[in-house]
């Protein structure tokens, strides 16, 4: 992921949606291309400070999709 470093800030900084993890971090997600999204890891220590735990690359939005979405809130 080392060539994605732009991607992974962007994708924190702009989302597509937001969802709970299982110990209080939050995966940022982007899609990429056609079914190939970015899914950022990361934990907010307060409102304007944070860190990235891990990035990886996917094409399976399903499995996501099956947390709880921070944001945008559901309709």
């Amino acid at each position: 992921m080392a060539g994605y470093y732009s991607d992974v800030l962007e994708v924190v900084e702009d989302p597509d949606a937001i969802y709970e993890g299982s110990s209080g971090e939050l995966l940022a997600v982007k899609e990429m291309k056609t079914d190939k999204y970015i899914v950022v890891v990361y934990k907010e220590v307060s409102e304007t400070d944070g860190f990235v735990i891990t990035a990886f690359l996917t094409s399976r939005r399903n499995q996501l999709e099956r947390r709880t979405k921070v944001w945008p809130g559901q309709k």
